[in-house]
């Protein structure tokens, strides 16, 4: 006989499942988009909703509070098994809800009474049906991320990262999850030498089709040559098929047709790039092997205590860096493909002391382009050795102060405000890096926009459609950052590439 409860919930799901005949035998032919997107967003929230109610159910599996003993199934019956028979998931779905489960439901001590949960700000969110399973993937390799001695921060941490999955999608979330941990392990947590173990890669052996497979990590610096390396490779650009060209020779603009509204600003004659000057390294390099005998090369090799991966991340590492010197990848909208950094005065004035004095810890990494972080050792190294631009900013305005380059051409200093300010899309909730952005004006040029640094910043192509189309209102704060607004709140800035403003209460509210 079933209990009052037992009928209660069965009586509940019954409705459900009338409820979903229902609306299967509904005809949606004439209903429109706008209304298709509407049932779309209900029915993602009835889906979130049902997974909480899922998890709740194993989590009380795992944990009867009525007790393990049930008439009603065979004596030694294995839950985990019933489940892969009846609901054919595969164990490790199984185990993985488990797992979810005790860390979003209430947990009993061995004495019996209920702690709360583990994650109590996902377990509310996940009840009311606002994140779906990436955003408590998300959440939860967040906060495990975080290092023991860093458990007082967890859940201040949890905390951001729902807070941003109610508003945002999971990438947005893991990317805050990453600012995280960076934020929170500063560069000195992390040895040069470890890094230095770390690095290499490796390649496995020719196939007969002639491709090889290789994998490894890269460390800062590297990672910085491919990310700007990759900004020139884009769609059109230096396909395999293509002749080698001379960069003195390439066409000015590095834009299509269809860009040329969005670029007008860098209508300007680029920057000339002195190609003749070999990366100093590699000259180096090139001298030795040419004037010493091939007795010292020879000690060299023997004094060399990299292994085989690491020589060839390496090699990498250098064709990159010549390659990126010599100016043979030609303009990236407007700029010479090189890696930009951005960083304040006070910490490049930190760095430059704390290398010479072990008592000065070295300030936090300075951004790329791309969006990485760049410690400030190899920051001033490859400041030192190649042609890359640094912006410098102001501490407390945030305004640029200097802009360290070779040649000073008006657009493209403005184009590198954008890196260093806006650092990628200004839309909210995108994480587009600068070198996938395009610079654009506010007002827009043909409204009587200024082509000013104060008037420039960067948007993502698909997000400036969005401006274009008028379904996203633009307007500059007082700060100086773009808002937008689809008239359905107030204007917005990102705060996706500012993780110093976006994580800021997990250095002003701890944890009791």
């Amino acid at each position: 006989m079933k209990s009052q409860q037992q009928k209660q919930i069965g009586a509940a799901l019954d409705a459900i499942d009338a409820g979903y005949a229902q609306l299967r035998a509904a005809c949606s032919d004439s209903v429109g988009n706008a209304f298709r997107v509407e049932v779309a967003e209900r029915l993602e929230r009835q889906h979130r909703v049902n997974r909480g109610q899922m998890y709740r159910v194993f989590g009380e599996l795992i944990e009867p509070p009525d007790g393990p003993d049930d008439p009603d199934l065979p004596k030694g019956t294995v839950i985990s098994k019933l489940l892969w028979q009846r609901l054919r998931i595969t164990s490790g779905d199984i185990k993985k809800r488990i797992i979810i489960a005790g860390r979003i439901r209430p947990r009993r001590t061995l004495t019996g009474p209920q702690l709360p949960p583990e994650l109590p700000c996902l377990t509310e969110a996940l009840e009311n049906g606002d994140v779906g399973e990436a955003h408590i993937d998300a959440v939860c390799e967040g906060v495990d991320a975080l290092p023991s001695r860093l458990n007082h921060r967890k859940g201040t941490a949890e905390r951001i990262l729902v807070r941003h999955a109610k508003e945002d999608d999971a990438n947005f979330v893991a990317k805050t999850a990453r600012d995280i941990a960076a934020e929170l392990s500063p560069d000195d947590d992390f040895d040069e030498q470890d890094r230095r173990r770390k690095s290499g890669f490796r390649m496995g052996k020719q196939r007969v089709d002639g491709m090889s497979y290789i994998a490894g990590w890269a460390d800062p610096e590297l990672r910085g040559y491919i990310e700007a390396a990759n900004a020139a490779v884009r769609p059109g650009r230096h396909q395999p098929h293509d002749p080698v060209t001379d960069p003195e020779h390439e066409p000015e603009n590095d834009h299509s047709p269809a860009d040329a509204e969005q670029f007008e600003l860098i209508d300007d004659p680029r920057p000339e790039l002195d190609t003749d000057a070999p990366d100093d390294a590699a000259a180096d390099a090139a001298d030795q092997t040419a004037d010493e005998p091939s007795g010292v090369e020879h000690v060299a090799v023997e004094l060399d205590t990299r292994s085989a991966a690491q020589r060839l991340h390496d090699a990498l590492k250098l064709g990159l860096r010549a390659a990126l010197a010599s100016g043979a990848y030609g303009q990236h909208r407007g700029l010479p493909v090189t890696v930009i950094a951005t960083t304040t005065l006070a910490e490049l004035d930190q760095a430059s002391h704390a290398i010479n004095n072990p008592a000065i810890p070295m300030p936090p990494p300075a951004r790329t382009g791309g969006g990485s972080r760049l410690p400030m050792r190899d920051l001033l190294r490859m400041a030192a050795n190649a042609i890359h631009y640094l912006a410098v900013f102001d501490d407390h305005t945030g305004r640029p102060l200097y802009l360290g380059r070779t040649k000073r051409i008006a657009t493209v200093d403005q184009r590198i405000i954008c890196y260093a300010r806006d650092r990628g899309c200004t839309r909210p909730g995108c994480t587009e890096p600068g070198y996938h952005c395009e610079v654009n004006h506010e007002p827009a040029w043909g409204k009587g926009g200024q082509t000013d640094a104060d008037c420039l910043f960067f948007d993502c192509g698909p997000d400036h459609a969005l401006i274009t189309k008028g379904l996203l209102q633009t307007k500059i704060t007082d700060a100086g950052r773009l808002a937008y607004t689809d008239d359905t709140g107030p204007p917005e800035i990102n705060l996706a590439h500012h993780p110093e403003e976006l994580l800021k209460e997990l250095f002003d509210d701890d944890d009791p």
